[in-house]
């Protein structure tokens, strides 16, 4: 039997916090439709990810990826920098 490796969940979004040690925080916003009324809504949701070279800033735009539980609130990890950005 070949086992085989399932693509980790990603999704891209915004660092508004990196106060924290090897810590970021990233806004991911998802588009979606009311189911009654079809208004499109814009949710917002923030998670804490990991960043283990302390690169990322406020602003940058982020691949994050799913990982294993690194704390209580960290699940996530960053995959990649996508584009820099300016903290306004």
């Amino acid at each position: 039997m070949t086992q085989t490796r399932s693509v980790p969940r990603s999704l891209t979004g915004k660092v508004v916090g990196n106060k924290m040690q090897k810590t970021v925080v990233v806004e991911v916003v998802r588009i979606e439709r009311h189911s009654l009324y079809g208004k499109v809504l814009r949710r917002k949701t923030k998670m804490k990810a990991h960043d283990a070279q302390g690169q990322c800033k406020v602003g940058d735009q982020v691949k994050i990826v799913y990982s294993r539980p690194i704390s209580k609130d960290k699940s996530w990890r960053v995959a990649e920098v996508c584009r820099k950005g300016s903290p306004a």
